[in-house]
Parts: C-alpha cells; structure tokens; sequence
C-alpha cells in the first residue's frame, strides 16, 4: 500500500486551468494532467527561480520530494508542447499557504505576504518602512525548514483540500 502524500502548500489557485494548442478541436486533442502541485512547482523555480530547497520550503514537502514533482510537471509540459497535446491542471492534495497581512503606519495600506518569504523591507504602495503586523493569527504560520510532513492529530482531512 502506498504511503499518503503530504498536504503541498500552494500560493494560490491557477485562474486558467487548461490550456490547448490554437486551431486544433479539442475532441480531437490528448489532455496531460498537470497537477496543481506540479503548477506551483513550476511556478516557483521556474517564474521565480528559486532554489530547491527553498522552494519545497515553501510548499512545506522535502527537497527530494520538491526535485521529484518538478521533474514530473517539467516532463508533462515539454510532452504537451512537443506532441501537441492539452494542458488540464487539476487535483492533488493542496492547500493554500497560509498569509500574514502587513499594514503600512503612514498610508494604512494593507495586504498579504505567504509565510516564509521574509518581512517585507517597504510598503508596496508608499515604500515607507514604517510596517507591523495586523492579522489576527499572528504566529499560527507554517513552521519552514526541517519540518517535514506535519500531520495533525485528529481530523487531518478536514484540514486539506483534497481534489482529484
């Protein structure tokens, strides 16, 4: 029996989830299954170039299993764009990463920053360095490097978003 995957965080949801090549009828097009998780690992080493290492941190799994799922959403994209196939992104066992929400002293501006990525050095819209903290689970973040797989006692499903 295999051992269940871990809960990957993601930053958030593709707004499009399929993609197919132009002129071509989807009825007559093979689909790849890209799977969210495969999607964010995309997105941050390749759109963000960022380490392995720091990466999987982001997405609370192992270097190794980072290398894994990049290797496997690589394989599916360059399959799809060399044979001509469609690209449906779905499934996987994700959940968003959890934000915290800065708030700028001098303009109020708000907004949200993923866990992991470090304290903001300005505010995004008045670049004043004059920032705290204003969200409500202040200290409730995801844990970083060397946490492993962190499951919960109890109802762990309820915490996951399972879609497959």
């Amino acid at each position: 029996m295999a051992r269940p995957k871990c809960t990957r965080f993601v930053k958030d949801f593709p707004d499009t989830t399929y993609f197919k090549p132009r002129g071509i009828p989807l009825m007559e097009l093979e689909e790849v299954a890209l799977a969210f998780d495969e999607y964010e690992a995309l997105r941050l080493a390749d759109l963000e170039g960022l380490y392995h290492d720091a990466a999987a941190a982001r997405m609370n799994i192992s270097r190794a299993t980072f290398g894994r799922i990049i290797e496997s959403a690589r394989r599916k994209v360059a399959d799809a764009l060399i044979n001509g196939k469609a690209i449906k992104m779905e499934g996987g066992v994700v959940k968003m990463a959890p934000k915290r929400t800065f708030q700028c002293s001098d303009c109020e501006h708000s907004w949200e920053v993923p866990f992991g990525t470090g304290r903001p050095a300005a505010c995004p819209k008045c670049s004043s360095n004059n920032l705290h903290r204003s969200d409500a689970n202040r200290g409730q973040g995801g844990g970083g490097r060397g946490m492993g797989c962190r499951r919960q006692r109890g109802n762990s499903a309820a915490s996951a978003k399972e879609t497959t």
